[in-house]
């Protein structure tokens, strides 16, 4: 099905015309009356019934709204236009409202790409484009929207992990609106089918499922010791190659190699330590050998 535009007449003009034919054929009747005609009595009936048939096609249509016009069961086409209209006689007028409309899904529990359980759900913002499809090629076009919603939501779940430390990575944690541009996408293409648009989804509750936050919590804290234990080392190896450079280049110093050692460990500690370190003054001789 693909929606079309169907006949109809501006309905002032149309009510105009039809108190014109009305007169006409009342005027048709007197005559075929006073003549004793009954060929003007006939005809003068037949313009009064077309008259009232015309007049019980009349249809208001509000803003944001949509009239699908069905004769016996056929399609014929849709009137978008707000107003008041005469459209074909003896048909069947179904209302379908094009304002965007929102939903809040259900609470799914998915695994994510790691494999852990998760409590996601999404707002789903989305208004019909093309009343033919989301009346007559799904059933219930709105029933339709939410499970086909639930569908993309747990598999966009499933492609992500809910966090990671990589600084690259894409997560559901971290990558929220990526997240929800691909969760857009991906509706968009199931619900194609229905004729609706759409125009925007956001995710509004993203968690670990309660039997595991615990443990997971734990594990994002030691993550992040991890991590930032790993950009303190590199660090401190950095700065500590770059001191030694600069004393040997600056000061024409040439260390042996335990003495290199020696100082790469007493720098290595006091960057990384935690706590404050307490200087040590070595009186000793440093040998004619060099430092």
């Amino acid at each position: 099905m693909k929606e079309k535009k169907t006949f109809h007449v501006n309905g002032y003009f149309g009510l105009l015309v039809l108190f014109i034919v009305l007169l006409l054929g009342a005027y048709v009747f007197f005559l075929g009356v006073t003549n004793e005609s009954v060929l003007e009595i006939i005809s003068s009936i037949v313009i009064l019934i077309i008259a009232i048939l015309f007049i019980s096609s009349l249809t208001i249509v509000g803003p944001n709204q949509a009239k699908a016009i069905l004769f016996f069961g056929k399609y014929l086409g849709t009137i978008k236009s707000n107003g008041l209209f005469i459209t074909t006689p003896l048909t069947q007028k179904i209302n379908v409202s094009l304002k965007v409309r929102n939903f809040n899904s259900a609470r799914l529990k998915v695994n994510d790409l790691d494999g852990n359980p998760i409590e996601i759900s999404a707002v789903i913002v989305f208004r019909v484009v093309d009343t033919a499809k989301a009346l007559f090629d799904v059933d219930h076009y709105q029933d339709f929207v939410e499970i086909q919603s639930e569908t993309a939501i747990r598999h966009i779940a499933s492609q992500y992990p809910y966090d990671t430390f990589g600084e690259n990575d894409v997560t559901l944690r971290g990558d929220t609106s990526h997240v929800s541009q691909e969760l857009t996408k991906e509706l968009q293409d199931r619900l194609e089918v229905a004729g609706v648009e759409v125009v925007e989804t956001r995710l509004n509750h993203l968690a670990y499922s309660t039997e595991i936050a615990s443990a997971m919590l734990q594990r994002q804290q030691a993550r992040a010791i991890l991590s930032a234990r790993q950009t303190i080392v590199e660090g401190a190896v950095s700065m500590t190659q770059m001191a030694l450079e600069q004393i040997e280049k600056g000061q024409d110093i040439q260390f042996t190699d335990d003495r290199k050692v020696q100082l790469i460990n007493n720098l290595l500690v006091s960057i990384i330590t935690d706590n404050g370190t307490q200087p040590v003054i070595n009186t000793g001789e440093l040998g004619e050998e060099g430092l």
